[in-house]
């Protein structure tokens, strides 16, 4: 089965400056493709610009005229951490047009697709740019594929080091889509309690998995195995989108995880045997976070390894240094959290 990547250059117009959320993200993942010899074994999706329609299938009219005028005012900031240049309007349009593209792709032909876009998504809501994001990418393609595809159970699985507040808001009540998220908290955006569940129509579909500082390997993959997996199998989705964040790595200076490349592509093996089993191998992927170049670029190009099914999975960075930055924490026992969330959700 395929495995594909979008990307564009688009999406480096996207120009914040010294911003932590950069250009340089994807230039040093695409450079990391290039040098490894793994660009050659994807199959290239184009882009394209998602129409006003299928932004408004998620976004407020107010949302996306606020980023429309500002973007021809020349750029300024939504929020005290976001911000936006002359051309962000137009890359966010692409950046939402990739992960639909992907989808169709997808949904059309089968495989799995890793779509390299910025500004990332997924703590948008459908009226409030914030935390990095304009557009919410992933809720977007998600809404079309419900709406071009008539899918009925679509499954978004975000292990971004951040709750997926805008993603979770979006679909709180919606009972066709079930959201998990794995996360460290507290953290911003200080949403994603194990209490969080959904409501009316949709309560049971939002999933949290609210981790302690110093999380890292064998915690994650604890979370996957006993919440992650029986849910998803439990859901049986037609589609699985995933939010990549790789901010839960080690070095990563905006939070405190203690996740190695290793890690990542554990988790992505995880997520791609619930989708070969549940949906015919039919995976997006969507990177969200991740900011230190090394951690991000290796931690990408392992997700990619994964996909392929190469058995050489390359972790230059290894695992934390003792005492890395956790000034003495040490890995959180979560095993009550862990029990608690599947007592919650009925997770045999």
């Amino acid at each position: 089965m395929s495995v594909g990547y979008v990307y564009d250059p688009v999406y480096l117009e996207h120009d914040t400056g010294q911003h932590v959320e950069n250009a340089r993200r994807l230039v040093a993942i695409m450079a990391c493709l290039e040098e490894s010899g793994l660009k050659e074994q994807l199959d290239y999706i184009r882009p394209r610009a998602a129409t006003a329609d299928e932004v408004a299938l998620v976004h407020s009219p107010e949302l996306i005229a606020r980023i429309q005028i500002m973007a021809k005012q020349g750029g300024g900031w939504l929020d005290p951490d976001t911000v936006m240049s002359a051309e962000s309007h137009r890359a966010a349009l692409y950046a939402a047009g990739g992960l639909i593209r992907a989808t169709e792709v997808v949904l059309d032909s089968g495989g799995s697709i890793f779509a390299l876009v910025r500004p990332p998504g997924h703590h948008a809501t459908s009226n409030q740019a914030m935390g990095f994001c304009l557009f919410n990418n992933v809720a977007i393609a998600t809404r079309y594929a419900q709406s071009r595809y008539g899918l009925e159970r679509i499954a978004i699985i975000d292990f971004d080091v951040h709750h997926g507040n805008g993603t979770q808001d979006i679909f709180y009540e919606e009972p066709r889509v079930l959201y998990i998220s794995a996360h460290e908290s507290p953290l911003y955006p200080g949403t994603g309690t194990m209490e969080e569940t959904g409501s009316g129509d949709g309560k049971g579909t939002t999933i949290n998995i609210p981790l302690l500082a110093g999380s890292g390997d064998h915690e994650y993959l604890h979370a996957f195995e006993q919440v992650v997996v029986p849910a998803v199998r439990r859901f049986a989705p037609q589609l699985v989108l995933v939010s990549a964040g790789y901010d839960a790595h080690w070095s990563e200076r905006l939070a405190m995880m203690g996740v190695s490349v290793t890690g990542f592509a554990r988790m992505t093996g995880v997520i791609k045997g619930l989708a070969d089993e549940l949906c015919d191998g039919r995976i997006v992927f969507a990177l969200e976070g991740g900011y230190p170049l090394d951690s991000l670029a290796a931690s990408v190009r392992a997700t990619f390894d994964v996909l392929l099914g190469n058995p050489d999975v390359k972790d230059p960075l290894g695992q934390p240094p003792p005492g890395f930055k956790m000034r003495g924490f040490k890995p959180p026992d979560i095993t009550s959290l862990i029990a608690q969330i599947k007592q919650l959700h009925n997770l045999s």
